[in-house]
């Protein structure tokens, strides 16, 4: 299998940067004028995610994974966002979180990058997540994280990836939230969305 420790690839690099910096131009685009968050994936942002997430097992398939020494350490994190957010691709993401420890472990990705890859596939699959990155609106009106398996080493756990405390990274989702214009929403709104996403897990391949 090809590996990440190659000659530098500095047209790689860029081709990296260029696609996630589209990803997050977009985003903030959508969430600007709200739409975003209005109902279900947003088919542009869908978009971007599929068209990215093809050029992204291309090279995979052609390389192995691009970490830090093969397209620097902000392409090596370019790649994992556009891995991140392949949310449409089960099978891409599953082979990615696998290449992604076996780079963590080499010193090639960062390791909170895995953490928070292998936290939305559980929660993709229908799993708890081990170490709290992603978050939801509570009954309270508040971001809030998922349900979290064995709770109280959540904090051992993402010292260990790198991440902050779960307290001081809620502080901080909170105030983006913000930024970005997200509201909290309805009892109903949550029931609705929850059950919309079950039923684009189960058509993606992420349930049985």
């Amino acid at each position: 299998m090809p590996n990440s420790l190659t000659a530098f690839d500095e047209a790689l690099r860029q081709e990296l940067l260029e696609m996630a910096a589209l990803d997050l131009s977009t985003r903030e685009r959508l969430a600007a004028d709200g739409s975003l968050f209005a109902s279900g994936y947003h088919p542009e942002m869908e978009a971007v995610h599929d068209r990215h997430a093809a050029r992204l097992r291309a090279v995979l398939d052609a390389s192995g994974w691009p970490g830090r020494s093969r397209v620097g350490d902000d392409g090596a994190s370019a790649a994992w966002l556009v891995l991140q957010h392949a949310i449409g691709h089960p099978g891409l993401q599953r082979r990615g979180l696998e290449l992604l420890r076996q780079a963590a472990a080499a010193g090639e990705v960062a390791l909170d990058e895995v953490a928070r890859l292998e936290d939305r596939i559980r929660l993709f699959e229908g799993r708890l997540q081990l170490y709290g990155t992603h978050y939801d609106w509570d009954d309270q009106g508040q971001l809030s994280p998922l349900p979290i398996e064995d709770p109280d080493g959540v904090d051992e756990r993402r010292a260990a990836m790198e991440l902050p405390s779960l307290l001081e990274q809620l502080t901080l989702v909170r105030a983006a939230a913000r930024m970005d214009g997200e509201r909290p929403l309805t009892p109903a709104d949550r029931t609705a969305r929850a059950a919309e996403f079950r039923a684009w897990a189960e058509r993606r391949g992420w349930r049985g």
